[in-house]
């Protein structure tokens, strides 16, 4: 298929999928339920972390940790007390628990008592750089995540990197729905200081295995390399906004299984 002809049509996929009847099946329902920057912020991350397995229990799963927190993340992060920590003893989702859910919480209130957004975590904080491409700003961040002196082992395998050659699947997916903006009304689009050409587009299997099928991808281990791999190919169809091919991939991958 020749170039123009296969922009045309993951063109035609995007328009397909990047719509608001998307979002009713899909984890980013769960920070669509806020209006404040903070709570869609803390929800997001929230989701995108547990997006992993069935679509309908990742989002039954962040409603119910969103309902520890009163329905209310960023005034819960700032003002509970230990004893509001109780229902989160109960927590599980796939291999998240308990553990992993307060130190989450305990990341949160330290960063929300210094900064009014989560964005700065993603920039050059602590760093010493200036500028970062994306691969640089994801491992500053978990190393930023967990300087916490007590975190938990454990809990690292819930943040993933580039240090590591991981996808960083979730993490991506959660700054795409954070910096992409365009009048769909899917994506949020409300941080700035990372251009929407800067994000590297979420991979999985379904995604990677669509890539295949139209010719985008060919390595076949799916890793760090891999996405940005995938993203520089899209960029020869979109150098502003690469990842909204993301939607025509992944809801095209999703639709075939």
């Amino acid at each position: 298929m020749k170039h123009s002809d296969l922009k045309d049509l993951l063109d035609s996929l995007v328009d397909k999928y990047n719509r608001i009847d998307f979002i009713e099946n899909d984890p980013i329902l769960i920070p669509h339920q806020y209006k404040k920057k903070q709570d869609i912020e803390i929800a997001a991350f929230i989701a995108a972390i547990f997006s992993w397995g069935q679509r309908v229990t990742i989002i039954n799963k962040s409603k119910e940790f969103l309902s520890y927190m009163d329905n209310d993340p960023y005034q819960f992060i700032l003002h509970h007390e230990e004893s509001d920590l109780k229902p989160f003893l109960n927590f599980k989702h796939r291999t998240f628990n308990d553990t992993d859910a307060l130190y989450f919480l305990s990341f949160f209130k330290m960063h929300y008592n210094k900064y009014d957004s989560l964005e700065k975590a993603f920039g050059t904080l602590d760093t010493g750089q200036k500028t970062l491409d994306m691969g640089q700003r994801l491992v500053a961040f978990r190393n930023y995540f967990f300087s916490l002196e007590d975190y938990p082992e454990r809990t690292k395998k819930h943040v993933s990197s580039p240090a590591n050659n991981a996808t960083c699947k979730r993490i991506n997916m959660f700054l795409r729905w954070m910096v992409r903006k365009d009048k769909q009304g899917v994506d949020f689009g409300i941080w700035n200081s990372i251009k929407p050409a800067e994000l590297i587009c979420p991979i999985d299997v379904h995604v990677a295995n669509t890539a295949k099928q139209f010719g985008l991808l060919h390595e076949e281990k799916i890793n760090w390399k891999t996405a940005v791999a995938l993203t520089e190919t899209l960029k020869t169809f979109d150098d502003k906004d690469p990842v909204k091919y993301d939607f025509a991939l992944f809801g095209l991958g999703v639709s075939n299984h």
